[in-house]
């Protein structure tokens, strides 16, 4: 059954209608250049999300982790992100080559307020380059190159909010999701049952990080 909605806002002029313009202050937050702020904040950084989409406009967003700078500032355009081993369905690197425009955010543990980085992205396997971001000797395959085209700082409100960084607000343990349990339901095939697949994702994430 397809759900609809009464009240759907359809232009710009409805949607700034009910939400407003911002103010001055985030008008002219955004820079296009990596200075060194956003420098300093990518090195301390040891997460990030990249966000992409196909040329049909399929989104993704993924996850990137490493110890922290793991993200390296070439200069003030262009940033790398070494690719570390995963599950190969590859939806970023997939989407990336049919549409280069992408979207970062990076976080800090303990920061509430995030950088946002928007910008073009390619796929390398420059061997000299990538040696560089060697991990417990394994060179990465490839990287993303991101030249980026705008940087700005993204306010608090939402770690505020949802009380991200704040242990007494986390739910307890035995409430989180089973993901084995997730995962052997969403397949639903004999082939896999929710043990066999703990013990895969166990094993993917002692011998298999990189």
């Amino acid at each position: 059954m397809k759900v609809t909605f009464k009240n759907q806002i359809e232009t710009l002029e409805e949607l700034r209608g009910v939400m407003g313009f911002p103010r001055e202050l985030v008008q002219k937050k955004s820079i296009n250049f990596i200075d060194e702020h956003c420098k300093s904040f990518i090195a301390k950084s040891p997460m990030l999300f990249i966000s992409t989409a196909n040329k049909e406009g399929s989104c993704d967003v993924s996850p990137r982790g490493d110890p922290a700078g793991f993200v390296d500032v070439l200069d003030e355009q262009y940033l790398v992100i070494p690719e570390r081993p995963g599950n190969k369905r590859c939806d970023s690197l997939v989407n990336i080559l049919s549409n280069p425009q992408v979207g970062l955010i990076f976080i800090i543990p303990g920061l509430k307020e995030t950088l946002r980085i928007n910008g073009k992205a390619i796929i390398i396997r420059d061997k000299d380059l990538l040696q560089k971001y060697q991990v417990n000797g394994k060179n990465p395959e490839i990287g993303i190159i991101v030249e980026v085209e705008e940087c700005f700082i993204h306010c608090a409100k939402a770690f505020l909010r949802s009380k991200l960084w704040e242990p007494e607000a986390w739910p307890d343990k035995e409430q989180l999701p089973l993901v084995a349990k997730v995962l052997a339901d969403h397949i639903n095939s004999s082939n896999f049952s929710k043990e066999e697949i703990q013990n895969v994702l166990e094993e993917s994430y002692k011998k298999r990080l990189y």
